[in-house]
């Protein structure tokens, strides 16, 4: 893949993890929330704060499956990734000649002989 193609493929990525951001941030949030308390359920013994802990972590687990698009925005998070790590792998625009560099060999394979 040439490095247009590259580049017109990271743009729409990072549009689509940009308008996704608000989305990715409240699943951050709500996964962080729904994290701990879980945690903290899970520690406690009293049944008052098991159901105040199970209560909490039933309203973040709901408002992350509300944040579904923020799985685009991961998946246009990767490909930017994985575009950067492609860049240097694409060849550019001027055409590859691989017989460019032959009489500095030749003379280097006659110099050894």
């Amino acid at each position: 893949m040439n490095k247009f193609w590259l580049v017109v493929i990271g743009i729409v990525a990072v549009f689509i993890a940009l308008s996704n951001l608000g989305s990715l941030i409240g699943l951050a949030i709500s996964t962080a929330i729904l994290y701990y308390t879980v945690k903290w359920f899970m520690k406690t013994d009293s049944l008052f704060k098991k159901i105040l802990w199970g209560s909490i972590a039933a309203i973040a687990g709901i408002t992350a499956v509300a944040n579904v698009p923020a799985i685009l925005a991961l998946i246009a998070l990767y490909v930017v990734y994985v575009v950067y790590k492609k860049w240097d792998d694409a060849p550019s625009g001027k055409s590859y000649d691989p017989f460019a560099s032959f009489e500095k060999q030749w003379q280097e394979l006659k110099n050894k002989s």
